[in-house]
Parts: structure tokens; C-alpha cells; sequence
């Protein structure tokens, strides 16, 4: 029996132990295709003798992960060139996904990319390129410092390339068109239209004709293969006639010839994808913007202090650089020197300008308004936050939504049907069509090839799918994959965290009563508070940072009470309710209904105080964020169910319920209360979105259907979300909630119109009307409307970015 034995090194993850080796050992003695295996503890990997006709790394690497463990690898996307329709996407992907060392593949006709997850060490990038290339595509892996723009530049290229051949196409079609519709009887018109059809055919339209060489080669079909036998047929039935009229004048029956058909129909294809293209280059409009905002040189300051531009990719972290007037941030930094307003838009969907002072923070991209800011550069190349966002976009647009792997399926097997409904139509027409059945038979042979569309199938969800994030992008909503996007549109119930979410996530004053208010009490206050290391006191700093700051003596914190000191001579008292008792000071009846008020909405109480009477009370609280009350009742209005939890204590729950309209909340509970929470709805069929900002948080928010985390929360929280508002406004929720229904809603709408278009075109082709009332589709109809096909649901997506979200 012949063998296939071949030895591959899997590197592992997490496996740290003997015991964690034995479980992985037993995995891969369980593992089809494995012949002999070895786990390698101190080197981190496996050594596994394999059938390479029966194993399959994809499967081994899902059981191991299913333990708890992993398989290190990359997950990297590659430009596609030359795919022309949905079964090209389907072909490419399902050559990748046959490659050595290849854990999964996903191609996105609509972006031309192909998303690849591979073994570093098995797998190899030029075996990748020379598989697609032997199937008629291409695999850009090369990557250099131009990259992005050397493809656009290609792009446009190959884009105006096939706006001249469409041009060339159309200037020699008009002559055959004209004679075939209108003078047919014309002297040598058979003869004059040869000449102006075969350039069309195999010069204009040759790629076609390649392609679907290409892929015959390798037992596969896509949309050239139709449109090259289509318009093949058509051509060479017309040959025939114009030099053996004879044949078919001695039958009594008339020799039709039909270049026009033939010629009109590669014009209309051709132009179909200039429009196609165009409309496709639209739908990526939301990437180009943000990579548009990256700056390509920057002004860096040197040691000496002297000014410098240099490249972005020159510069290295510590660097001080400069942002003049106007000019973009280039770089993730903190300011050092300067004050200004910092255009945040393009990265928060914020429209007001931020000020900027000393230690803010600045991010690539944004735009520095009216003063000039020196900053240091503290995150660079990939690791800032655009870049960040650029690649979560990119990744979002070319995943796949789960409706679109039906879509996928059926777009495999599209072409092979419509090739057997052609020959059965042929077939059909020449048993029982009569003396013109071989003539009509073609005829109708050819509109159906022509009319049948897999490109409109192809895009109808890709497209929706790019705009939609791109739009998302826009309005500072991340989203990380096309599955969450595609399942937000279905959530019932939205869960907030507390803390951070609902409210702002630090103390600040909400109100003051003072018996006695001037500069120097005041000033007294803030001096003292600025010496402690309290969140209330800081609060309190901000809040009367204006004033002048006094000497303190004899500074004091007394933990549980507040804080003594000495200003002046002059002993005051900061702090709650039970320094003031211990030091046998009053509180008179000035301050019980601004005391009873605040208490009641569980606001934190201060107490400022001299040595005699109370000079002041202070409620400080982590105040409610100014879009939570609004995002709350728009959910609502959206029919979703809405619910608070929080760690706080029942009664800064209650109140901070009550303040933003909620019925139901939970207090007190720990993080792993709040997943409990989530599975327990979940088990009772809810769609449950989490929303939350920080580590306590995480868990819930991988459990959730939806998880939306705050951009200005933790980074696990981040990693964890489904979905991230980088300013963290809820208004966004909502919006994303509504940006997911109006996208689904677009793609139900292409599905619908692609197949309804196919379901109908194709019998008309064939000509099921003609029993009825003697109509036969003409092959250029067909290949007008086969045309527009694909252009109209890509325009349909297109209207996405036109709808309102508010």
C-alpha cells in the first residue's frame, strides 16, 4: 500500500507542564492521518510523522484548542489580483485552504483580499502564490514600504486598461451592431461583421477567453467560462454561416449569423465591470480615508533643539517632534510643551475639538488646530491607534458574515448548474423546436450563459458588510468582525456596567453649599486637598484649581475621617460626617435640606470645616455621563429591554437607576456575578448585549452574543469586544444597534434581488415565454442585464452610507 509519511513541527502554546504534554499527546494519538508523534516540552512544539493524504492540520489544531491549548500562527491578508466574479472568490479560497500548513482561508471577492491563518515554519507564502497562479490569479505576498499604495497604483492601472478596452470594444461593436439590427442585407455584411467582431472577441475580450482556459485546466468554472462559451458559441456558429450558407440554404432554412449578439455581449460585460469596479472602489471609501490621515513626513526636533522632516518611518520612540498649525499629528505621544484644540473627529466621531496641554495624551492622525505642540512619540508604526483601527477595519470588511457562507456554497456549484441548464435548453429546443430548434436552441443556449450571474450573489453580502464597518469606522464605532455586525441587528436586552459606562468612572463635584464663600476659604480647601492622595480630595483640587494656593502646616490624614491641617495658623478640617463629631463641631439647620437632598442620591458628603463651625458641604459623586439618560431611552424606544449592574451598594444603585430612567439594575456583585447574569438570560433565549469598560467586566463581555466595550476603558476589555466606541459616548450604542439592522436589511435586499434575478432571467432565457407569446430573449439583452446585475447591488450597499443612525 502506497504511503504518503511526512514529518511536521507544530509549535504549541500553554503547554508548560508534563501534564499539559500528556493531554496534547493524547490529542494527537487521536488525530487521523498520524502515524507517530512526539511532544517536545522544552522546545514547545511536536514532532508529528504524518499521512499527508489523511491529515488534516486544520482538524488537529480545533482539538487542541478545544483543551485549552494553542497552535502558534499568523493570520495574515493578501491582495488577490485578477478574481471576476463570486466563483473565483470560492475557487481561490478553497486552493489556499489545501496548502501545507494552512489552518483556514477566507477570500473576499468584494475587497480582493484572501485572509489566511498558516503554520510559520510549514507553511510556505511562494507555494501559496504559485497555487493561485495556476489557476489564472494572482498572490501579492511581498511586502515593502509602499505596499498599500504600489497595489492602488496597479489597481488603477489594470482599472484604466479596461476603460479602453471597453471604449475599443464599443467603437467596433457600433458597426456590427448597426449592420446586424438594421442592414442585414446589405452587400458582404456577414463579412464586414467578422472583421469588426473578432477583434472584440479575442483582443478586447480575451481575458475571457484565458480565464476560462485557465480554469478548465484544473476542472473548474466561473463567470469567464460562461461568458467565454457563451459569446464562442455564438462567434463561431456565425463563422460557420458566413462561409457555408449553403449548409443550411439547401434545408430550406435561412443562415443567421449572430456577431452582434456576440460582440454587444462582451461590450456589456465589459462595461459592467468598469461600473463594477467603481462602484466596488466606493465601498472601500471608509479605509482610504483613514489611511489618508496618515502624515508621510514629520518634524522632528534633534538634540540641539533644531528642526528636522523626516519620514514617518524614521521616527523611534522618545522622539521629540512637533505639530505646527494645521498640520496632523503624525504619531501616538504625550505633549511636553505647547497648548492647543486638537481635531479628534476622523478617530472618535467627535465633532468638538479637544484641548491639548502638557501630559495629554495625542494620537496619530488627528489634526492640531491653532497653537503649535511638542510631544514624544510613545507608540509608533503599527502600534498606534489608527494603525490600530485601520487593521481592525480592514479585518472587519474582509470577514465573512455568517449568511455568506450559504451564499458561498451556492455560489461553488452556480456555474456547473447553468452549464447543464444551457445544454438541456440546447437540447430541448432541437427535440422539440421544428425546423428554426437549432438556430433558437443556440440562441437560447447562449442568453442563458449570458444572463446568469454569479457576481451579483457574490457581492450582495460583502459589500453591505464593507460599507456598514467602514460607516461604523466613520461614526467611531468599531467593529471587529462581520458575525457581530450581522448578529447585533437580533439583541433584546442591553446590559451596563456601572461604573465607567453609565457614569464618567471618576469623582467630581456636583454641588456646593457654602455658608461663607471668598477667595481665602476657598483657596484654604483647595491648599489642603492638594496635599492628599484621596480620589474625593482630587476631585475637589479640580474643581478650584483657579485659586491661589495658601501654605499648609501640620498636614494630617486620618483614614476613615479626612483631614486635618493648619493654614495660617488656623486649624480647618476636611472630610465626613464623623470627623466633625469627633472633633465636637456642629452642623446647624443651613445645611439639613442641601444634606438630606444629596444624601438621598447617595452622593459622598465633604465636610469643610474650622476649628468653630462647618464652612462648607461638598457632594462629590462620579457623575452621570451627559449621553447615558438619552442612549438609554433610545434602546428603549427600539424595543430592548435595558439593565444596570454594578459592584457599588443598593443605594448608589438605586439612584443612579432612577437618574437614567432604568427599571431593573442589580448591585453589589462581583465580575463573576456578571456573567452568571449573562448566561442566566441567555438560557432564557435573550440576544444579550454587554457594555462595559474595564477588567471586572471582561468576562461578561466574552460571554455576551454582543460585546461593546469603552475605547476609553482597559485594553482586555478592547481585546474582548465585539465592538468598541472609541469616545465613549453611548449614543453610540444604539447607532450600532441600528447600523446593524440597516445593514442586515441591505444584504436580505441584494440576496434577494441576485437570486430573484436568476430565478426569473434564467427560464426567460431559455425561452419558456415562447409557447406563450413567441418570445426569445436576445443574447445582448441578456448580457445588458446580466451587466447591471452587479452594479445594482453594489449601489444598493452604497445607499447605506446615506442613511441616518440617529
Amino acid at each position: 500500500m502506497e504511503t504518503h509519511d511526512k514529518i511536521l513541527t507544530i509549535p504549541l502554546e500553554g503547554v508548560h507542564s508534563e501534564h499539559c504534554a500528556l493531554i496534547v499527546d493524547d490529542v494527537l494519538a487521536k488525530t487521523e492521518g498520524v502515524l507517530s508523534h512526539k511532544v517536545e516540552l522544552n522546545n514547545h512544539q511536536a514532532k508529528i510523522d504524518v499521512d499527508s493524504k489523511q491529515f488534516k492540520l486544520g482538524q488537529l489544531t480545533k482539538n487542541i484548542r478545544d483543551l485549552g491549548y494553542d497552535v502558534t500562527t499568523v493570520k495574515k491578508s493578501f491582495p488577490v489580483e485578477g478574481m471576476t466574479c463570486a466563483s473565483c472568490a470560492v475557487s481561490v479560497e478553497s486552493i489556499l485552504s489545501f496548502e501545507e500548513g494552512v489552518i483556514s482561508s477566507s477570500v473576499n471577492y468584494a475587497n480582493a483580499t484572501a485572509t489566511v491563518e498558516y503554520v510559520p515554519g510549514i507553511a510556505k507564502l511562494e507555494n501559496f502564490k504559485k497555487a493561485i497562479q495556476s489557476i489564472g490569479y494572482d498572490l501579492i505576498i511581498g511586502e515593502s514600504e509602499n505596499q498599500e499604495a504600489e497595489i492602488e497604483e496597479r489597481q488603477n492601472e489594470q482599472f484604466t486598461l479596461l476603460k479602453k478596452r471597453t471604449i475599443a470594444a464599443a467603437l467596433f461593436t457600433l458597426p456590427v451592431f448597426v449592420i446586424g439590427m438594421f442592414f442585414m442585407e446589405m452587400p458582404y455584411a456577414n463579412w464586414i461583421m467578422w472583421a469588426f467582431s473578432t477583434p472584440v472577441l479575442f483582443w478586447f475580450g480575451k481575458n475571457f477567453f484565458i480565464n476560462a482556459w485557465k480554469q478548465a485546466k484544473h476542472r473548474k468554472a466561473n463567470m469567464d467560462t460562461l461568458v467565454a462559451l457563451s459569446t464562442g458559441i455564438a462567434y463561431l456558429f456565425s463563422v460557420f454561416n458566413t462561409l457555408n450558407p449553403d449548409f443550411w440554404y439547401s434545408r430550406g432554412l435561412h443562415a443567421h449569423v449572430y456577431f452582434e449578439a456576440a460582440t454587444v455581449v462582451v461590450t456589456f460585460i465589459l462595461l459592467g465591470k468598469v461600473l463594477e469596479e467603481r462602484a466596488k472602489g466606493n465601498t472601500a471609501s471608509a479605509i482610504k480615508k483613514l489611511m489618508g490621515l496618515q502624515p508621510k513626513t514629520v518634524t522632528r526636533l534633534n538634540q540641539e533643539g533644531n528642526q528636522e522632516e523626516v519620514k514617518i518611518s524614521n521616527v523611534v520612540l522618545g522622539d521629540v517632534l512637533l505639530a505646527k498649525p494645521g498640520e496632523k499629528i503624525a504619531v501616538d505621544g504625550k505633549v511636553i510643551s505647547g497648548t492647543s484644540f486638537v481635531d479628534e473627529s476622523m478617530i472618535s466621531g467627535e465633532p468638538v475639538p479637544i484641548a491639548k496641554s502638557v501630559d495629554d495624551s495625542v494620537f496619530a492622525g488627528t489634526i492640531n488646530q491653532k497653537g503649535s505642540l511638542q510631544y514624544t512619540a510613545e507608540k509608533i508604526g503599527a502600534e498606534t491607534l489608527l494603525s490600530q483601527i485601520i487593521q481592525m477595519v480592514q479585518n472587519a470588511q474582509g470577514s465573512k458574515a455568517p449568511v455568506q457562507k450559504l451564499v458561498d456554497k451556492i455560489a461553488g456549484i452556480f456555474v456547473p448548474i447553468v452549464l447543464v441548464i444551457s445544454l438541456l435548453t440546447l437540447l430541448a429546443w432541437i427535440i422539440l423546436g421544428g425546423e428554426n430548434g437549432l438556430t433558437h436552441g443556440l440562441l437560447t443556449m447562449v442568453a442563458v450563459l449570458v444572463i446568469a450571474c454569479p457576481c451579483a450573489l457574490g457581492l450582495a453580502t460583502p459589500t453591505a458588510i464593507m460599507v456598514g464597518v467602514g460607516k461604523g469606522a466613520e461614526k467611531g464605532i468599531l467593529i471587529k468582525d462581520a458575525e457581530s455586525l450581522e448578529l447585533a441587528q437580533k439583541i433584546d436586552t442591553v446590559i451596563f456596567d456601572k461604573t465607567g459606562t453609565l457614569t464618567e468612572g471618576k469623582p467630581s463635584v456636583v454641588a456646593s453649599l457654602w455658608k461663607e464663600e471668598n477667595k481665602k476659604n476657598a483657596a484654604v480647601l483647595f491648599s489642603i486637598e492638594q496635599q492628599s492622595e484621596h480620589p474625593l480630595a482630587e476631585a475637589v483640587v479640580k474643581n478650584y484649581s483657579g485659586v491661589t494656593p495658601l501654605l499648609v502646616s501640620d498636614f494630617e490624614s486620618m483614614t476613615g475621617f479626612g483631614v486635618k491641617a493648619k493654614v495660617e495658623g488656623q486649624s480647618y478640617f476636611v472630610g465626613n460626617k464623623r470627623l466633625l463629631d469627633e472633633n465636637n463641631i456642629a452642623t446647624d439647620g443651613y445645611y439639613t435640606e442641601f444634606i438630606a437632598k444629596h444624601s438621598e442620591l447617595a452622593h459622598t458628603l465633604l465636610y469643610f470645616s474650622d476649628s468653630d463651625k462647618v464652612l462648607a458641604v461638598i457632594a462629590v459623586a462620579d457623575q452621570i455621563k451627559e449621553s447615558s439618560i438619552e442612549a438609554i431611552a433610545q434602546l428603549k424606544e427600539q424595543g430592548i429591554e435595558v439593565i444596570m449592574l454594578t459592584g457599588d451598594n443598593e443605594q448608589t444603585a438605586a439612584s443612579v437607576a432612577k437618574t437614567v430612567g432604568l427599571n431593573r439594575y442589580k448591585a453589589g456583585i462581583l465580575p463573576e456575578d456578571k456573567l452568571s447574569f449573562v448566561k442566566t438570560l441567555q438560557s432564557e433565549g435573550k440576544v444579550v448585549a454587554m457594555v462595559g469598560d474595564g477588567i471586572n467586566d471582561s468576562a461578561a463581555l466574552a460571554q455576551a452574543n454582543v460585546s461593546i466595550a469603552m475605547g476609553k476603558g482597559s485594553d482586555i476589555a478592547m481585546d474582548v469586544a465585539h465592538m468598541t466606541i472609541i469616545s465613549s459616548d453611548l449614543l453610540k450604542v444604539p447607532q450600532a444597534i441600528k447600523l446593524s439592522r440597516q445593514t442586515v436589511a441591505t444584504i436580505k435586499q441584494n440576496l434577494f434581488w441576485a437570486f430573484i434575478y436568476n430565478i426569473i432571467g434564467i427560464p426567460i432565457a431559455a425561452g419558456i415565454l415562447y409557447p406563450i407569446n413567441g418570445f426569445l430573449l436576445n443574447p445582448m439583452i441578456a448580457g445588458a442585464a446580466m451587466a447591471m446585475s452587479s452594479v445594482s447591488v453594489v449601489s444598493n450597499s452604497l445607499r447605506l452610507k446615506f442613511k441616518k443612525l440617529q
